[in-house]
């Protein structure tokens, strides 16, 4: 008997909690695997004929040593790595055209390439600006390859 006043300290019954949470980790130990984990990337096809001239209504984005951008080898300034407005400024007027000049599926595939020495958040961040205006697909461009 406990003394009048006395109130007796509350006591867990965890059983019951440890069930659940065992149930819990198994469901998401089978959930996991069937998760989509996965980056496509088209590669091309291996051509027989390499003389092909080239599309022209491919856009390539060069990024130079200096980081400035180009558009198609064009010598008009398209801007830096750090300040991609002008590119996506002209990007989205190349892309409102073909939109009102070809009413299926207007191109707007651009191909981006860059020397190897680049850093990685460079690339990436004309890469989603790139996205921003539309651009789809978006390829990068290996010429030194063998």
């Amino acid at each position: 008997m406990t003394p009048k006043g006395i109130i007796p300290a509350p006591s867990i019954n965890v059983t019951p909690l440890i069930d659940v949470l065992l149930v819990l980790l198994i469901i998401f130990m089978v959930a996991a695997p069937l998760k989509p984990h996965r980056f496509l990337a088209k590669l091309p096809a291996p051509s027989i004929n390499r003389d092909l001239p080239p599309n022209p209504l491919t856009l390539v984005v060069t990024i130079q040593p200096d980081r400035t951008l180009k558009l198609n080898n064009e010598s008009t300034n398209m801007g830096t790595v750090d300040d991609v407005s002008p590119l996506a400024l002209t990007l989205t007027r190349v892309f409102e055209a073909r939109t009102r000049n070809y009413s299926y599926r207007p191109e707007k595939t651009v191909f981006i390439k860059a020397p190897r020495n680049l850093r990685y958040g460079d690339v990436t961040r004309v890469l989603d600006a790139l996205k921003a205006t539309g651009a789809e697909p978006i390829g990068l461009q290996l010429d030194d390859l063998k």
